[in-house]
């Protein structure tokens, strides 16, 4: 399975050891030692692929079900021999204005940690590196993985988050200039950043309750000493949680103006449609009465009859223009 094991090593005392190829022996030499433990890396595995880890690791089965599946809400679900964490890392794509959201689950035992990865916004190449340049932190086993990867996710939040409002701010004065380019793409952009902040929404609103847990709460495969350090990625998460809560208001409050600009707009239209068919049905009333045929009207014999209409007609349009115009409906 090399393509699908993406890294796996043995820990010793904060450092990166030699271990068995396989998976049995590396475990029970972990445990052996006491202060080791085994992280096994994989990326979107079959279920024939991570059969063989299950078992050897003893994961529950939901939890595998889980794992494999993908599709999975944040939680944090206790079994008996271990502890399965589910994560939503979340990439923000700047050209497109996308947000697209991967999978990580983290099986937590005595003595090892197994990653699943789903997706391409999740990958722990960096994190591993980072712990092991850091062996005060790495020595703490697999509770220093779990706060290193939820530290890394969560900060992460906050990246997007902040290149989320400055796009918002580009829409936002798009919304309010005096001459919009596309006005009437406007509405369909908001909808779509709505769409994009509901997904990011997705990833990190159902994650507050178990990150309070390992933050305040007694969990198991999780050291007490840790608490204060998933305290502050827990403060991170209300931050970002928060910041998406504003996002989502501001894009609301963006889409109601839009909306009113777009029923002024409607109303200034129709005052002008309405003006322009004042001024037209003046003339069309007169040319109308004077094309009745009747004998009996005295203006149709006088050499001053025709200027004299034509010039009513043009003062009474030329008044009504200015009346229009006046009132701003022109």
């Amino acid at each position: 399975m090399p393509g699908v094991i993406v890294d796996c090593a043995m820990y010793r005392d904060g450092h990166r050891s030699r271990a068995p190829e396989d998976f049995s022996d590396a475990l029970a030499a972990a445990r052996a030692h006491g202060d080791a433990f085994l992280w096994v890396g994989m990326y979107e595995p079959t279920e024939a692929e991570f059969d063989r880890v299950s078992r050897e690791f003893g994961l529950h089965k939901l939890a595998v079900e889980d794992a494999l599946t993908a599709h999975q809400r944040p939680k944090l679900e206790v079994y008996d021999d271990s502890l399965f964490v589910v994560l939503k890392p979340v990439l923000y794509d700047d050209d497109a204005d996308t947000v697209t959201t991967g999978e990580l689950m983290l099986f937590i035992g005595d003595s090892f940690v197994v990653t699943v990865r789903h997706g391409e916004g999740a990958a722990l190449a960096a994190v591993r590196h980072r712990l092991e340049q850091d062996p005060e932190v790495l020595r703490h086993g697999p509770t220093a993985v779990l706060y290193a990867v939820s530290d890394a996710v969560v900060d992460h939040y906050i990246e997007v988050a902040a290149e989320l409002q400055a796009d918002l701010e580009e829409l936002e004065a798009d919304v309010f200039a005096p001459n919009p380019q596309d006005f009437k793409n406007t509405a369909a952009r908001i909808y779509g950043f709505k769409r994009q902040v509901l997904e990011f929404r997705r990833a990190t609103s159902p994650l507050l309750q178990p990150m309070d847990r390992l933050a305040f709460g007694n969990v198991p495969f999780v050291h007490d000493h840790a608490r204060p350090f998933f305290r502050d990625v827990a403060d991170h998460l209300t931050k970002a949680s928060e910041y998406i809560e504003g996002l989502d208001r501001l894009l609301s409050d963006a889409l109601a103006a839009h909306l009113a600009q777009m029923g002024v707009r409607q109303n200034d239209d129709m005052r002008k449609i309405s003006a322009w068919a004042a001024m037209a049905a003046v003339p069309t009333m007169i040319a109308g009465i004077y094309g009745m045929n009747f004998d009996d009207m005295p203006e149709l014999r006088q050499p001053w009859g025709y200027p004299a209409v034509v010039a009513l007609m043009v003062g009474l349009c030329l008044a009504l223009h200015r009346m229009f115009k006046r009132r701003g409906w022109l």
